[in-house]
């Protein structure tokens, strides 16, 4: 089953799915400028990419994702302050 969120950040808004697969869920929040991801992320990709993302670990659901804080980040994220443990309120205003 796909859920799916329009949360209001701001005057904008990010995407958030949740993905329920066989064991787990995938739960992705997505912005205009990066996004971030449940332990399903692949960093190395990502950081190959050049992509602006974050991973969060110990999540299930998009409320569980939004309480969460940043296990870890790309080098262009981490250039732009979103390091481990930042929270991911703070990290969702420099996504969108």
């Amino acid at each position: 089953m796909l859920r799916f969120k329009r949360i209001k950040v701001g005057r904008r808004y990010i995407q958030a799915y949740c993905i329920n697969l066989l064991a787990k869920n995938l739960v992705l929040l997505i912005g205009s400028r990066g996004y971030i991801m449940c332990g399903y992320l692949n960093l190395k990709v990502a950081e190959k990419c050049k992509d602006v993302a974050i991973k969060i670990t110990g999540v299930s659901s998009i409320q569980e994702a939004l309480k969460a804080k940043v296990h870890s980040s790309t080098s262009v994220a981490q250039r732009l302050g979103m390091v481990k443990g930042k929270p991911i309120k703070e990290i969702l205003k420099e996504v969108v």
